[in-house]
Order: C-alpha cells, then structure tokens, then sequence
C-alpha cells in the first residue's frame, strides 16, 4: 500500500519559514517534518510514498534527487566528475514526486494523487503532523470496518497548561495536556479508490463537501487515537516540537 503526503500547500500560518520553503520542508531535529512523517510510516514497512507537490514543490524535488549527497560522506573527482558516496546506504524508500499544481486544494491533490496510485487502496496525511500512531493497527482497523475511508481522530493537544484549584491554592497542573473538548481530523487517512467518485473537481477542499457526503452517506469510519499528536501550524509549534527532538522524548520516534 502506498502512502500520499499533501505537500503543497502554502503554509501562510507559518510564514516565518515558509516564504523561503514549503512547510513539509521546515526542519526539527536538522531533518524536513516530511521525513519524519515518512519515518513514522516506514517504521511498519510502508516504504512507497507519493508526494503531492505544489508550492515551492521544486524544493522537495532538490531534496530527494541530492538525498544521497545531503546524508553521507562524499569523495568527489573535480577531474572526471564521479562522485563516491560513504558510510552506507539510505532508506530503502521509493519516493513518487507528483506536481498537483499550486493552485489545487486539498481534494484537488487527493484527487491527483489517486489518480496516480490507480485502482488501489492507499494511505493519505498532510505534510504537518507527527504522531505515535500504530499503522498497522490503523490499516487493520479500515479493513474491519468496510467502508470507503478511515479517518484517523485526535484530541488536539491544549496550547497551555491545565492548574486544579481549590480554594486559593493550585491543587494540581498539568502541562499541555490533551484537550477535552473533542475529535478533530488528525490525518492518516487510508481510502479506497472510490474516493475520487467524491471529489467533484480540483478546486474542492477534502475537508469540505467529499468528507462531508462520505459521513452522510456512512462510508467514513474513524480511528481513535488516545496518544500523542501534534500538527506544525505555528513557530511556537516548530519550537516545541524541536524541544522534544532535543530532549530525546520525541514520542513520534518510534522507529
């Protein structure tokens, strides 16, 4: 089963970074989240990703066609032009870079990009969120359910710590937990090639009327997970994410 990665968007919340890159592209830990994202994937054995260009896509093109060179030691010959590459091998990934235009929303990538796989089944999430997810668990659980898309469903993490008061005095605090107050769309889809039937054109937003006509018509099954997740919509949210990188308690590390 492949993976598709929506990887161009424009990321104007995170503009600090992303006027000179796409978001996927923003680092944490020196490496793109997309790579990580990838990893978070690759650690269950799937290794094939399609990757929905859009904006600044050619930047990830030069990231992927240098991979090699970017990762390990290089003796280069100045006179013959070879380039012997040191310290072992890469991934063993297989990358499909597709261009789904600049100005193709959400379902107009998810639309392109299933057009690509073809008549298959495959895995879809955005180029921003990192998560201790099973995928395997996750793939078994879209199985069971028989339905035409899984939805992977989160508790967005809160954005400050929680205090317990009683009286005048802090009973307890919790720092960032997890938020109580529902369910959101944390991607990691996985679709059947019968989703494309709900995309109406290239200009249309996943999130907007294909999700909605697969929830009315029961055809979207959701797959909780109670742990921990995190989108990269914000500089605060870089900061934190490479603060846990750092302190070596990354917890979508799971590879």
């Amino acid at each position: 089963m492949k993976v598709a990665i929506l990887a161009g968007g424009l990321g104007t919340r995170l503009s600090e970074e992303t006027m000179l890159k796409p978001k996927p592209m923003v680092e944490v830990g020196g490496k793109p989240i997309l790579w990580h994202i990838m990893n978070i994937y690759a650690s269950f054995g799937y290794k094939e990703f399609v990757i929905a260009l859009g904006y600044k896509g050619d930047i990830i093109k030069d990231y992927f066609l240098n991979y090699h060179y970017r990762s390990h030691n290089l003796t280069v010959n100045l006179k013959s032009g070879n380039v012997e590459i040191h310290n072992g091998q890469g991934e063993d990934w297989i990358v499909h870079l597709v261009d789904t235009g600049l100005e193709s929303s959400t379902g107009g990538r998810v639309k392109k990009v299933a057009e690509y796989i073809g008549d298959e089944p495959f895995m879809m999430t955005y180029g921003d969120g990192v998560a201790n997810i099973d995928i395997s668990q996750l793939v078994n659980y879209h199985r069971a359910q028989g339905r035409l898309a899984t939805v992977t469903a989160v508790r967005p993490p809160a954005r400050f710590g929680g205090l317990g008061l009683r009286e005048n005095f802090v009973s307890y605090f919790i720092e960032k937990p997890q938020a109580g107050e529902g369910w959101i769309n944390g991607g990691y889809f996985v679709l059947e090639p019968g989703i494309r039937d709900y995309i109406p054109d290239y200009v249309t937003p996943w999130e907007a009327s294909p999700m909605e006509r697969l929830v009315a018509e029961e055809q979207l099954a959701a797959y909780q997970h109670n742990d921990f997740w995190q989108c990269m919509d914000t500089l605060r949210d870089v900061h934190q994410l490479e603060r846990l990188w750092q302190d070596g308690t990354a917890p979508w590390k799971i590879w």
